[in-house]
């Protein structure tokens, strides 16, 4: 099974979210449409504006968890429209 590290990003709340899953379209879907709860929903529309694929959960893990440090955030400011 693969892992999928994703930033996605809020143009209209000039915002960035970043998770990881195994299942990035229905997860992707969840953000956007069809969850009713949680923190993203108030920030949509977002669109994936990275993604980093992993053959194992705990590389993934460490990865998203690199990416929400200043220095990762620093990365993730790069890649910004």
């Amino acid at each position: 099974m693969e892992f999928v590290v994703y930033i996605l990003f809020s143009e209209k709340h000039n915002t960035t979210y970043t998770g990881y899953t195994s299942d990035l379209i229905s997860r992707f879907k969840s953000h956007n449409e069809l969850a009713t709860k949680g923190h993203t929903i108030k920030f949509r529309p977002w669109v994936v504006i990275h993604l980093e694929v992993y053959h194992d959960k705990k590389s993934a893990m460490n990865r998203e968890k690199y990416l929400k440090t200043g220095a990762g955030r620093d990365f993730i400011k790069t890649l910004l429209p």
